[in-house]
């Protein structure tokens, strides 16, 4: 697959500012696949469609839920959240993308799940690491990042929680799963 014309396709869907993370994000996720020895070219693909559904209408996403099968419960929670499984299956249709693996990290890369993948807890720290992110903890996370995976994915992980319930916001059951399966993974039980 052609990068260049995967960006150019993606660009019109985006703002500029989203665009202009979106390729952040992939050469985070670069970077985090060299570190951690993984493929750099399934990490830059994944980042630069991950967020291609991201403006689509409230309507048209809830369309996709409900025609496909995602779990209807989505619906129950913040539209933001829809983005990430509708666009693993809008990069099937409108790139061809048939890689599960690259699917599924766009899938989680807002909410993660429980027993991630390499590639998919890269694109999901990417997503919140990359260079333009300013918000309390981000910069320990960043640091963490340099070393161990997991650890930075639970930092992540737990940051969004505890900010979400601040908001008194709902949170999207994946989210715990996320976080106490990697909480399993870096201290054990």
């Amino acid at each position: 697959m052609n990068i260049d014309l995967i960006k150019e396709k993606v660009e019109p869907h985006l703002t500029r500012e989203r665009y202009e993370h979106t390729l952040r994000v992939a050469e985070t996720a670069i970077q985090l696949a060299i570190r951690f020895d993984a493929s750099k070219e399934k990490a830059q693909l994944a980042g630069i469609l991950h967020d291609y559904a991201k403006y689509r209408s409230k309507e048209e996403l809830a369309s996709w839920i409900e025609t496909s099968d995602l779990p209807n419960t989505l619906l129950d929670f913040h539209h933001e959240l829809w983005h990430g499984p509708v666009g693993a299956l809008m990069v099937e249709r409108d790139f061809g993308v048939e890689d599960l693996e690259i699917r599924n990290a766009i899938h989680y890369h807002t909410t993660g799940r429980a027993k991630m993948s390499k590639l998919e807890m890269i694109i999901f720290l990417a997503d919140y690491i990359e260079p333009g992110r300013k918000f309390p903890g981000v910069d320990e996370v960043r640091k963490t990042s340099k070393q161990d995976l997991e650890h930075a994915c639970l930092m992540a992980s737990y940051n969004t929680i505890r900010y979400l319930m601040s908001k008194q916001a709902t949170i999207y059951p994946d989210t715990f799963h996320t976080y106490n399966d990697l909480t399993r993974r870096v201290y054990g039980g």
